[in-house]
């Protein structure tokens, strides 16, 4: 690992012209990227309705206002007299304009490939929303779809929006309890599902998963089910279920529906929760305009690149991924399999096979890669690979350093952003025009007013406070789904007219910007407050621990002391591991933070995004009800959590 901390690339001066911020910047006027941030930020309406004249996002009503705050912040409504539909901008202004084109390819874990051109993905997205049509959805119906990521994931998403339905993802590992419990919250009466997939090589039941859901939820009138797997054989209840192929192949095309700005199409639920679900509610117009904005801007997606997270659908990155890439012109690149499977070679291979150019990861899943070692990586030369995006959780600078030294050979800028399904894109980003700092996530993304307050809400430099939004943007959820009150009390209620995110962050003294874990994760030891994120940095800074999770533990005289499970490398001797990461926090923070249990352990409970979940940790170590852990993608490691007394 590199001890290098300042700016350690840039793009060259002809790369730089090239972007799509530089050729914005040159269209507006701007003649640097602090200045174009500075403005829009200051003056939003101008911003955002020349990012859409800038990507000829098409409105089929033109609209005559940008804002309209007069609801107040927590209320407000974007380009909401014009008429647009996000299914529109993505597909058909393409199947047009680049009709050839490969607009989605998806590969299985198997290794089949399957792929349709824009003009091929317009007819399927158009026959798809006649068939949900003709099986009594009708604008403003709520959609649950259960689909493991393929081109019938893509094309369900579109097809709902394209109607004027909304658009339900769940994530395609989920139990049944809470897939029921999506279906019951957004009174969802269908739902699209797959009979099965492959995920390390076992067939996952989708369909019985589903069945047992629609039966719990009570909901679910209708059940359209894709043949996904020749080696599922589902049965199909009569009166109920019925074939998506069958049912497509009869069906009329219909056109988009036009919808308004401000017209619901994805209800997103946030994951790691326990109680009710939250979801939350995002509108054709403004989650359009932003994910289009921030692809084409802070990932530099242009029309013909090949964009690719490893992410799944029932996240805010899948949709991310459709709608960033397909609205730019791009063509996205699905993948229903474990990354790591059969080798942890497989991502890269899939990059190289399908020429991607963005390619989106998170830390915890480089850490995964690297801690394989290097071999993987033999003849791996990613020629079309632009560069990597990263979100989900804070990086710590070893992986970091693998991922754009070893695999990206310094060439390949990490675009790191932050955000959150609530957000619907991302408050910080890096960019292209502005430097790459190890573990940074660079600045303000374009158009958001963002800040780091202190516990009396001012804002604070050179200490970690809470990252909070000072002015509205157009992805913004628009309230929790039949909940107004828990909306305004999750983001609204610390400061007036202030969305309080629940990040703890800084600035250094360049003005870059970090992450150092969630506020409601923060450690309190003995009255001393710290990032978990912080401590597990170090705990992964040896070279023996893959990764850790830190947590605070109850204790009768500190109130709170600090436990950390760490994984250690295959082949690590762990003789003294335990000692050495304890030292090393103590050497990092001080005495008062030496961790009271050092603990190794074979996994750590993640999503399929490959986020820790903290919160299973912790309530596993202290004996408590670990809460809803269906989006674990390994929940059996739980058992391996010592409960400490």
């Amino acid at each position: 690992m590199s001890n290098e901390t300042g700016v350690v690339w840039r793009a060259a001066p002809p790369d730089a012209a090239e972007t799509i911020t530089s050729r914005f910047m040159n269209e507006v006027g701007v003649s640097s990227y602090e200045a174009l941030v500075k403005r829009s930020i200051e003056e939003p309406e101008w911003f955002w309705d020349a990012v859409v004249r800038f990507l000829g996002i098409p409105f089929m009503t033109p609209y005559t206002r940008v804002l309209d705050d007069s609801a107040g912040p927590e209320w407000c409504r974007w380009f909401d007299d014009g008429m647009i539909n996000l299914s529109a901008v993505c597909v058909d202004r393409w199947a047009e304009a680049r009709p050839s084109q490969p607009a989605v390819v998806a590969e299985s874990e198997s290794g089949s490939v399957s792929s349709l051109s824009y003009l091929e993905l317009r007819d399927e997205v158009a026959r798809a929303g006649g068939m949900l049509s003709s099986l009594g959805v009708a604008r403003g119906d709520t959609i649950g779809v259960f689909l493991p990521m393929g081109v019938e994931a893509v094309v369900a998403m579109l097809a709902i929006a394209r109607i004027g339905a909304i658009y339900v993802p769940i994530f395609s590992g989920y139990g049944a309890h809470a897939v029921a419990s999506r279906l019951i919250d957004a009174e969802a009466r269908l739902l699209v599902t797959a009979d099965g997939f492959r995920r390390r090589g076992r067939l996952v039941d989708m369909k019985a998963v589903a069945d047992e859901a629609a039966e719990m939820a009570g909901t679910v009138k209708t059940m359209v089910v894709v043949a996904n797997d020749d080696g599922a054989q589902p049965v199909l209840r009569a009166g109920r279920d019925v074939w998506w192929d069958r049912e497509i192949a009869n069906a009329r095309p219909v056109p988009p529906e036009p919808t308004g700005a401000e017209e619901p199409v994805l209800l997103a639920y946030t994951s790691g929760t326990t109680g009710r679900p939250k979801g939350v509610v995002h509108v054709h117009g403004g989650l359009t305009v932003k994910l289009a904005q921030e692809a084409a801007f802070q990932t530099d997606v242009r029309p013909g690149d090949r964009l690719m997270w490893v992410t799944d659908m029932g996240w805010i990155m899948g949709p991310w991924m459709v709608v960033g890439g397909l609205a730019n012109g791009a063509g996205i690149v699905v993948y229903d399999g474990a990354p790591d499977h059969p080798d942890p070679g497989r991502l890269w291979e899939i990059v190289e096979r399908h020429a991607v150019t963005q390619l989106g990861v998170s830390p915890t899943l480089v850490r995964a890669l690297q801690a394989r070692g290097d071999a993987y990586l033999a003849g791996q030369r990613l020629p079309s690979l632009r560069c990597f995006g990263s979100t989900g959780e804070p990086w710590n600078p070893d992986p970091w350093w693998w991922l754009f030294d070893r695999v990206g050979a310094r060439r390949v800028p990490i675009v790191n952003l932050s955000g959150g399904t609530e957000v619907g894109a991302c408050f910080l980003s890096v960019n292209l025009l502005q430097g790459l700092k190890p573990v940074s996530l660079g600045g303000p993304s374009l158009g958001m007013a963002v800040d780091v307050f202190d516990s009396g809400g001012q804002p604070v430099r050179g200490q970690v406070g809470e990252l909070v939004c000072t002015k509205p943007w157009p992805g913004m959820t628009r309230g929790v789904w039949g909940d107004p009150a828990r909306y305004l009390e999750t983001y609204w209620s610390r400061y007036p007219g202030v969305w309080v995110h629940g990040d703890w962050a800084s600035i250094d003294e360049e003005g870059f910007w970090f992450l150092h874990g969630r506020s409601d994760d923060t450690l309190n030891v003995a009255g001393k407050r710290l990032g978990p994120a912080e401590v597990e940095s170090v705990a992964v800074g040896h070279p023996d621990i893959v990764m850790a999770a830190a947590v605070g533990i109850p204790h009768e005289v500190k109130g709170e002391v600090l436990a950390i499970y760490c994984v250690p490398r295959p082949g690590a001797e762990r003789g003294t591991l335990a000692q050495a990461v304890a030292d090393a926090v103590v050497a990092e923070f001080g005495k008062a933070f030496r961790p009271h249990s050092v603990l190794l352990v074979e996994d750590l409970p993640r999503t399929r995004s490959a986020k820790i979940v903290r919160r299973a940790v912790r309530a596993r170590a202290t004996g408590e009800d670990p809460g809803d852990v269906s989006s674990l993608e390994n929940p059996e490691c739980l058992e391996l959590i010592e409960e400490l007394g």
